[in-house]
């Protein structure tokens, strides 16, 4: 398997470059092995999708690709641990969608092998959507890849650097097949994004030596698990307080500014240290602050600000230092507002350029761009570059929960890993982590903790 090298910074895509609206999703689920024929429609250009991972951010994945134009989309297949998910997720989108919604029972599947039954049902220019959790993403993109079926993956990709390289690996085979492949860092393909990005590459604030990023807001916070509910249940019921369901907050929230700040850099980091807490119980097995110095092979650094606390001051925004001036590359979720100062105190009176045209919804754009390469059959597989932001996550939260100094390559060759056969889990399996006596999970410690 060929490594990220981060001495090499993969070069970006094409900032010029950018698909309007569209969006798109996949269903998932599958009988390991065993392809059901009556999971298969006659040849027509409809691509179909199986949604693995029926949540809130998969059922919108859905509507991001019914926004799509240039051939039908069809949800042809479901997959999830719980019924109640499923459910859900199809009673809302059906009113909305109803002929674009095929999902019968005999294609509504549950369970932990539920994504194979899913995948079984999919031909090779179909979709099958991964927007389950970290803990399950490598093996379900093993499993879609052997297959030969393309992919969407949500955010985040791994939990830990073992599970990491098990996606790189599957990453490496899906090109090897030309397979289409896309992920969901969707600020990749903001228009506004891309302009400022470019504009960075091209010099307009010199030499980048200082990025700063910020995801504060408040609590991402889980109740106390019920006495007689089973604990790896109510754990990935609960994935975003629990590192080893989602790859913990400072991941699994904040990789989209790590990921747009590597992109301005055109770059990964080499090494990370960082400091963190928990000041509230209530925020699982992880920290509800951390704050992350990343270094880059020259030398620049990146600052990684990310907490969940009530009553704090809040912001979502990402921001570039260089020798001729700044940037701002976002302030805000939804309207990023890119801007360029000639100085660093980002005044009005020092703008040089400023973002004035329309950003389509990048949900869509994302959709577009992977369902346009299925049906020109032109190159596109972004599980490589989502690896190797998994790695950069991974440094940052590492060093925090362990207080140490942690470099790539210690990641890249890391064998800790909170769950050894995640294949073979079920609810029966004991759960990775326990709550103590009080009912509080524990914290990591700074100088104790393992993770690398």
């Amino acid at each position: 398997m060929t490594t990220a090298d981060p001495k090499q910074p993969s070069r970006s895509e094409s900032r010029r470059e950018f698909l309007k609206v569209a969006g798109g999703t996949a269903a998932a689920s599958a009988l390991a092995g065993v392809v059901v024929p009556h999971c298969h429609a006659a040849q027509d250009s409809t691509i179909k999708l199986a949604l693995v991972g029926c949540g809130g951010r998969g059922t919108g994945a859905v509507a991001d690709a019914f926004s799509t134009t240039g051939g039908p989309v069809k949800l042809h297949a479901m997959a999830d641990l719980f019924e109640h998910r499923l459910k859900s997720s199809l009673n809302g989108l059906a009113p909305r969608f109803a002929d674009k919604i095929d999902v019968p029972p005999e294609r509504q599947f549950l369970g932990f092998d539920a994504y194979k039954k899913a995948i079984d049902c999919l031909g090779p220019n179909d979709v099958v959507m991964l927007t389950t959790h970290a803990a399950f993403r490598p093996m379900h993109l093993e499993y879609a890849v052997n297959k030969g079926v393309n992919v969407f993956a949500e955010k985040s990709f791994a939990p830990d650097a073992p599970a990491t390289r098990r996606w790189l690996k599957a990453a490496e085979l899906s090109e090897q097949k030309n397979l289409k492949v896309g992920v969901g860092f969707m600020w990749r393909h903001s228009k506004a994004r891309e302009e400022v990005i470019g504009r960075i590459h091209d010099g307009a604030i010199g030499d980048v030596h200082t990025l700063r990023i910020y995801r504060v807001h408040g609590p991402v916070h889980c109740p106390q698990r019920p006495k007689d509910e089973n604990e790896v249940v109510f754990q990935l019921q609960h994935p975003n307080s629990f590192t080893w369901v989602s790859s913990g907050f400072f991941i699994d929230w904040h990789c989209h500014n790590v990921d747009v700040a590597c992109w301005a850099k055109d770059a990964w980091p080499v090494a990370a240290q960082a400091f963190g807490g928990r000041c509230y119980q209530k925020a699982g097995n992880q920290f509800d602050h951390y704050t992350v110095e990343y270094t880059f092979a020259d030398g620049t650094k990146l600052l990684a600000f990310s907490r969940h606390i009530a009553g704090c001051w809040s912001t979502y925004s990402d921001y570039a230092h260089g020798s001729k001036g700044s940037a701002v590359i976002m302030t805000n979720l939804g309207q990023p507002k890119p801007k360029i100062y000639k100085s660093h105190n980002m005044v009005p009176e020092d703008v040089s350029w400023e973002f004035a045209g329309n950003d389509p919804n990048p949900y869509h754009a994302e959709w577009q761009l992977l369902l346009d390469a299925i049906r020109k059959d032109t190159p596109h597989n972004e599980a490589r570059r989502a690896g190797e932001a998994q790695i950069a996550g991974l440094m940052g939260r590492i060093a925090t929960h362990t207080g140490q100094y942690v470099t790539w390559d210690q990641v890249m060759n890391s064998k800790f890993q909170f769950v050894e056969d995640i294949d073979n889990l079920t609810f029966d399996t004991t759960a990775p982590i326990h709550e103590g006596p009080d009912g509080i999970y524990p914290a990591p410690q700074p100088g104790l903790t393992k993770e690398v």
